[in-house]
């Protein structure tokens, strides 16, 4: 495996699924979990914390490329809308790509996005698999059935029933997601290196 020139994170998000989970005008951030190579940062609680403590973690990490799955549909324009409605400014710079596919935008928005935070470059490792894997082999591109293709272990439960989870539950599943969306672009860091979004600055 071709090791990456710089340090490789992996970012993902939880939503409140009591709510319309799917939606930002009407679900709030539950968790949020950054993986590195050593370990995880996982934020759960009150909203506007738990985007403050992400937001630190983001600032403090050396530069280098934050992994997410589906974060240019998902991820990214969700931690946008909830920052400008929790009044926490993020350095999180994000910029709508008609050319990125997209299953079904966010409510509220157009497409998907490509994004900069804090000099840390976002690559949609989602992207990366779903350019050959589901033409070669014609198989759900979810986080989960990638991980189980390729021999990783997941932590699973209902992902619409989050907001039933524990907070242990729910830490172990977001840290579960982050790490995988790391180690999934690693495996394939050659090929998902051109996939790593292009923005000096947005």
């Amino acid at each position: 495996m071709l090791c990456p020139q710089l340090p490789v994170y992996g970012l993902d998000i939880e939503t409140d699924t009591a709510t319309d989970g799917l939606n930002p005008a009407v679900s709030s951030i539950v968790a949020v979990a950054v993986c590195t190579a050593e370990s995880a940062e996982v934020m759960t609680g009150n909203e506007a914390d738990v985007l403050r403590d992400t937001e630190a973690v983001m600032a403090a990490l050396p530069t280098g490329v934050f992994v997410t799955w589906n974060g240019s549909g998902f991820d990214l324009p969700f931690l946008v809308d909830r920052s400008r409605a929790a009044g926490v400014p993020l350095g999180l710079d994000t910029r709508l790509d008609r050319s990125l596919h997209t299953r079904s935008p966010l409510p509220g928005h157009a497409g998907s996005y490509r994004g900069n935070w804090h000099g840390h470059r976002h690559l949609d490792a989602y992207r990366v698999y779903r350019n050959d894997l589901r033409r070669l082999l014609d198989m759900s591109c979810s986080l989960k059935s990638i991980a189980g293709f390729v021999g990783l272990d997941a932590v699973e439960f209902d992902a619409a029933r989050v907001h039933e989870l524990s907070r242990n539950d729910l830490r172990s599943y977001v840290a579960s997601d982050a790490r995988l969306a790391r180690l999934l672009a690693l495996r394939r860091w050659p090929t998902a290196a051109p996939f790593i979004d292009q923005l000096a600055a947005v």
